[in-house]
């Protein structure tokens, strides 16, 4: 047995909490969904989704080998991650979405630009993303470690703790693509909410290594 049944609602509810609440991916996800629609939003997505396997595993482990005395380390990625957030932010201040009006249209209706979200911006959030490593390691170590302490257990959690937290990051992207053209109607004051929504994440990261 992996954990008792009978914490398995507690696991899932706190999964999901972690999942859903506002962080560095769900924020992307919503923000470049809003700017860039529903298809390059989705190839971020792809990335946020590896980038959160890889996190995964590796959480798995170091629970496995070190435990958490490798905690520690993890406030390295929390400031490489602030940097990366603090970009974005500065990026989405400078977005002009009259620019990509003039844009040609692929098949389904998309703007096409080239220069939006991609694989790779989705997979350099989440892989400096802290919050998905703390959320991992505190899950791992706190449903899984006191009831079984075999590699196995670890891994077959691990690969599902994204399914959860990419599935969250679904949910706010497609509220994006529903309210877009609500949110391209008001292009600047979102872009500056949402630049000042990430530097906040880039705060409390810097504040939680610090404090």
């Amino acid at each position: 047995m992996i954990m008792p049944l009978g914490i398995v609602p507690s696991f899932l509810l706190y999964c999901v909490t972690m999942g859903i609440t506002p962080g560095p991916a769900n924020l992307c996800s919503l923000a470049e969904a809003i700017q860039h629609g529903r298809k390059p939003a989705l190839r971020q997505w792809s990335g946020l989704l590896t980038g959160f396997y890889i996190d995964a595993m590796v959480s798995a482990l170091l629970c496995y080998f070190a435990g958490t005395l490798l905690n520690e380390y993890v406030k390295y990625l929390s400031i490489a991650g602030c940097f990366y957030l603090a970009f974005l932010a500065v990026k989405m201040l400078k977005a002009d979405y009259s620019e990509r009006e003039s844009n040609p249209k692929d098949s389904d209706g998309e703007k096409t630009d080239k220069s939006g979200p991609n694989f790779w911006t989705g997979f350099l959030v989440n892989i400096t993303n802290a919050k998905v490593i703390l959320s991992c390691l505190t899950e791992l170590g706190a449903f899984v470690l006191p009831y079984n302490q075999s590699l196995w257990a670890l891994l077959l959690i691990g690969a599902c703790l994204p399914l959860i937290g990419t599935g969250c990051n679904l949910v706010w992207l497609f509220t994006g693509v529903a309210l877009r053209r609500f949110f391209i109607n008001h292009t600047k004051l979102v872009n500056i909410i949402m630049a000042l929504s990430l530097l906040a994440c880039a705060v409390s990261l810097l504040s939680s290594v610090f404090y």
